[in-house]
C-alpha cells in the first residue's frame, strides 16, 4: 500500500507538471557570462548548505553520544541526497544508516534516532518559515492563510506535548512506552534542551540558505522574484518533497516550485526554465559528488567496519 502510494502521487504531479508545461512557451535559459555566473553562486550557496548540513548530523550524534568519524557525517549526508535522488521513497536514508551502522560501534537504533531527530529540526524550522512567510502574506499566501495557522498551531501543540511529556516522565509516567523508545529518541531530546536552540537556529540558516539558492537560480534568469518570495518557494517545495513520491521527488517538488513561481507573477516558458534550473543546481552535482563517494569510499568493497564489533551481519539482518 504505501508503495503504491508513492507511484500514485508521483504519477499524477508528474503528469500533471507535463501536461501544463506542454502548454506554455519554451523554457527560458540563462545567457551570457552574467547567467553563468549566477548559475555558479547558486551551486555554491546550495554545497555550503550542504556542507552545514553534514555538520548539524554531526553535532546531533556527538550531543546524543553516538561514536563515528567526523568525515563520515559530511561523506554520508552527501550519499544520502544521492540516494534521495535515485531511490523512490527517500531511499537515501536508508543507504547512510546502513552505512554509518557499519562504520560505528553504535546501535542501530541510536543512529536511526540520529536521523529522525534531523528531520524534526528541519520540520520545526520550516513550519515556523512557511507560518511566518504566510502570515506576512508573502506572494499572496498562496497555500492560503489557513495552512500557516495549522504549521504554527502544529508547531506550539508539539512544543506543548513535549513538555507535557517530559514533565509525565519526571514523576514516574510512561516507563515501560519510554525504555522500548529510548535509543530511537534519545537524540531527539535536543529538542528540549539548550543545545537544542542552537541546532534550530542552524536549521534555520540551511532553509534560508536553500531560499538564498533560488533566488540566484532566479538572477541567472533575469526574473524579478524576491528574497522572501524565493525562500517561500523553497518552502512550499520541500513541505510538497516531503508527500510520498519517486526518485528525485518527482512531481511533488516540481508542483511545489510552480505552485510558489505562480503565486509570486511568474509563468510560463520562464517558471519552466526556473524549475529546470533549480532541479540542476538541486539534485545532478549533489548526485554526482555522491555517487563518487559511495563507489570509491562507501561501496560494497570498502564497507568494512571502522570499528572493532562484535557482530559483522548485514544491516537488513539487524533490521529484522
Amino acid at each position: 500500500m504505501k508503495r503504491a502510494a508513492w507511484i500514485v502521487v508521483s504519477l499524477l504531479s508528474l503528469g500533471a507538471v507535463v501536461w501544463w508545461a506542454s502548454h506554455q512557451q519554451e523554457p527560458r535559459m540563462p545567457t551570457g557570462a552574467r547567467g553563468a555566473l549566477w548559475l555558479v553562486a547558486s551551486i555554491a550557496i546550495y554545497a555550503t548548505a550542504l556542507g552545514v548540513r553534514g555538520w548539524r548530523w554531526h553535532r546531533i550524534m556527538v550531543l546524543s553520544g553516538v561514536q563515528h568519524r567526523r568525515a563520515d557525517a559530511f561523506g554520508l549526508t552527501l550519499v544520502a541526497y544521492m540516494g534521495n535522488t535515485v531511490l523512490p521513497a527517500r531511499g537515501g536514508e536508508v543507504l547512510r544508516v546502513a552505512i554509518m551502522k557499519k562504520r560505528s560501534p553504535a546501535g542501530l537504533p541510536e543512529i536511526v534516532g540520529s536521523v529522525i531527530a534531523e528531520r524534526l529540526f528541519d520540520l520545526a524550522a520550516l513550519g515556523a518559515i512557511f507560518a511566518a512567510l504566510t502570515w506576512e502574506g508573502v506572494a499572496g499566501a498562496p497555500t492560503g492563510r489557513l495552512a500557516g495557522d495549522i504549521a504554527g498551531g502544529a508547531i506550539a501543540a508539539a512544543a506543548a506535548g513535549l513538555a507535557i511529556y517530559l514533565a509525565l516522565r519526571r514523576r514516574g509516567h510512561f516507563e515501560s512506552f519510554a525504555a522500548r523508545v529510548r535509543p530511537f529518541v534519545r537524540a531527539s531530546k535536543l529538542l528540549a534542551r539548550p543545545e537544542g536552540v542552537r541546532l534550530l537556529g542552524i536549521s534555520l540558516l540551511i532553509w534560508l540558505s536553500e531560499g538564498l539558492t533560488l533566488l540566484l537560480v532566479g538572477n541567472a534568469l533575469a526574473l524579478h522574484l524576491s528574497v522572501f518570495e524565493a525562500l517561500l518557494t523553497a518552502v512550499i517545495a520541500a513541505l510538497a518533497a516531503s508527500l510520498p513520491a519517486g526518485p528525485g521527488y518527482a512531481g511533488s517538488y516540481d508542483a511545489g516550485v510552480l505552485l510558489a513561481l505562480h503565486a509570486s507573477g511568474i509563468a510560463g516558458g520562464a517558471a519552466i526554465g526556473f524549475l529546470l534550473l533549480a532541479r540542476f543546481v538541486v539534485f545532478v552535482p549533489v548526485t554526482v559528488v555522491g555517487a563518487g563517494l559511495f563507489l570509491t569510499h562507501y561501496g560494497r568493497q570498502h564497507l568494512k567496519p571502522g570499528w572493532k564489533q562484535a557482530s559483522t551481519r548485514s544491516f537488513y539482518e539487524q533490521v529484522r
